[in-house]
């Protein structure tokens, strides 16, 4: 490890930035001086400007993840090198503001009974039902699951931001993962994942294997919209609101640190839906399907290292 590399992981850590920032800094100011030939600390402004260029022009990398790597090297160049009076020759472009496409009712009912593993069904009942992002459905553990009649919760721990929270947990959300621990994970010794590793119980799922179900249930049921799993945690939202949960509400439930970013939601509601009965029951609200024997789930990627 250079002590460059090892200044910037140092300041990092000082500032609280999670692991994955951490790893994507590290990764984008790497490439950057990759691609030039050079010491990240010899990077000019011209250089920075020209690296970007070739992100957006060539590589056809979205606004969005050009603007990660712009921050990588900004905190580079102005908060461990000290030049701070080059922030504004590292340009951040405005990114477009596009709406995600949601899924109705219909097709989450068919989602969740593709022919799938218990295993992967029940990670994307649980992405849906509870609106989790995939990074904090793959470390959850059994322990998380508080089911005490006055209390009925998810502990979501060091969320996104390095933030606690409590996330939704429904009667029906919680029968499921009864069925789910009794039959998939009763008995297992290695760990208390809630999703453990196929090749490795020791350790979590990974994020890839995560997103892996659901592209695998949506070609399964024919469903072409665009998107990933974080899909279900926009349904989670719409379809909340859709029943009548005020907008503070679902903005807890997200895990969002300002109400303006849950806002963009009221956009993608459907006004008149009336969920009979409880409005935060949301597989209560789910056209009846029933679901295909299970199959076995493909062998998750090999984990990173």
């Amino acid at each position: 490890m250079t002590p460059l590399r090892q200044r910037m992981i140092d300041a990092m850590v000082l500032r609280g930035f999670a692991a994955r920032t951490q790893e994507t800094y590290l990764s984008a100011v790497g490439q950057a001086a990759k691609h030039h030939h050079c010491s990240p600390a010899l990077l000019t402004d011209e250089q920075v400007q020209a690296y970007l260029l070739y992100l957006l022009q060539e590589r056809q990398r979205s606004r969005s993840t050009v603007n990660i790597t712009s921050c990588a090297l900004r905190f580079l160049v102005c908060d461990v090198l000290g030049q701070d009076q080059r922030r504004a020759q590292i340009p951040m472009g405005r990114i477009p503001q596009r709406l995600p496409e949601v899924l109705s009712r219909a097709e989450v009912a068919a989602l969740l009974a593709a022919p799938l593993s218990p295993k992967a069904r029940m990670f994307l009942t649980l992405a849906y039902a509870s609106g989790l992002r995939l990074s904090e459905l793959c470390q959850l553990r059994g322990c998380d699951i508080d089911s005490a009649p006055d209390r009925m919760c998810i502990r979501v721990i060091q969320g996104k931001g390095a933030q606690d929270r409590y996330a939704l947990l429904t009667s029906e959300l919680l029968a499921d993962l009864r069925l789910y621990w009794r039959n998939c994970r009763a008995g297992a010794k290695a760990s208390d994942w809630l999703f453990p590793s196929r090749s490795n119980p020791a350790r979590a799922i990974d994020r890839a294997s995560g997103q892996r179900y659901y592209y695998l249930a949506r070609a399964a049921v024919g469903i072409t919209k665009v998107g990933g799993i974080h899909t279900l945690r926009h349904c989670f939202a719409t379809h909340l609101l859709e029943a009548g949960v005020d907008l503070h509400g679902v903005s807890k439930l997200l895990g969002h640190a300002q109400l303006s970013t849950t806002s963009r939601y009221l956009r993608m509601a459907r006004p008149g839906y009336s969920a009979g009965g409880d409005a935060l029951a949301l597989l209560s609200q789910l056209p009846k399907t029933s679901p295909p024997p299970p199959t076995q789930s493909p062998p998750p990627p090999q984990p990173r290292h």
